[in-house]
């Protein structure tokens, strides 16, 4: 995996499919954009063989609806992957590679243990992910705090930000003591926000979930595994975000020119991809 110039390094992403994921397409197009090559593998060609997790430098559980949600989001797919991939998927952690888990692929991720991660222990279950407070699926655009004391490798410059959401059982829960221990190790990456740009408070909709502290996305302690419920990879581009058009017009007005930076959402996949290109 070692070159020596990391600046040629292609960097592989290794995207889930099948079974009910349904963000694939988007979530390879959105790493494409960060500078990856995205791969889009069926869980059935993972689990057989015919695809080799290190091989690839990110894996990412993208998001949709595995197995249809059966007896709760994710846990079908996890289930699948832990009695068939678990010793790669260690494998792959201890080699210091990145996983990322998006809205389903978050609630994969609580459910296989795989985060929080406490003391290096990716098999332990201490959280959860559950039906929204609100009682039925939700749709929509949230702002976001992020941490600059947490380590997660994605989010590095990530102050606040706006992404979108997706989901029915987004949720964050666990016991006070596991909260306490999160945000005392700076594992709490994304919280929902108000307008004015204060923590939402469990203020719906601002917290659209009822999510404990208004956790939106957690790392484990090294950084290199991090979950979210919000959708990065849907903003790929700047009209994606539902101001695009009042935005257009201002900058119209103010006789300047669009800005077609990157968007937030392809650079928190970059700022994965940077790191392993300077890393390996």
């Amino acid at each position: 995996m070692t070159q020596s110039d990391t600046h040629d390094k292609s960097v592989n992403v290794l995207v889930l499919t099948g079974y009910g994921l349904n963000c694939d397409l988007e979530t390879a197009y959105a790493f494409e954009l960060a500078g990856a090559v995205s791969t889009r593998v069926h869980i059935n060609a993972l689990i057989s063989g015919e695809a080799v997790l290190k091989d690839y430098d990110i894996l990412v559980f993208d998001g949709g609806f595995s197995w249809g949600d059966d007896h709760g989001a994710g846990v079908l797919e996890a289930v699948r992957l832990k009695s068939n991939i678990n010793e790669a998927m260690y494998e792959f952690i201890g080699d210091g590679k990145l996983i990322l888990g998006i809205c389903n692929g978050f609630q994969a991720l609580v459910n296989l243990g795989l985060l929080p991660g406490f003391d290096g222990d990716h098999k332990a279950r201490n959280v959860a992910l559950t039906f929204n407070d609100c009682g039925n699926f939700r749709d929509d655009w949230v702002s976001l705090l992020g941490n600059p004391d947490s380590s997660c490798v994605f989010t590095k410059g990530f102050t606040r930000t706006e992404f979108p959401i997706r989901h029915g059982e987004g949720k964050f829960y666990a016991s006070p003591k596991v909260i306490e221990r999160l945000i005392d190790n700076g594992q709490v990456v994304f919280r929902y926000a108000a307008p004015n740009g204060e923590p939402a408070h469990g203020e719906f909709p601002f917290n659209p979930n009822g999510s404990a502290h208004d956790i939106a996305g957690i790392c484990d302690p090294t950084g290199r595994i991090f979950g979210l419920m919000p959708h990065p990879e849907a903003f790929n581009h700047w009209t994606n975000h539902p101001d695009w058009t009042r935005v257009k017009e201002s900058v119209k007005r103010q006789d300047k020119s669009i800005d077609f930076e990157l968007t937030d959402g392809i650079r928190l996949l970059k700022n994965g991809v940077d790191y392993i290109k300077a890393a390996f």
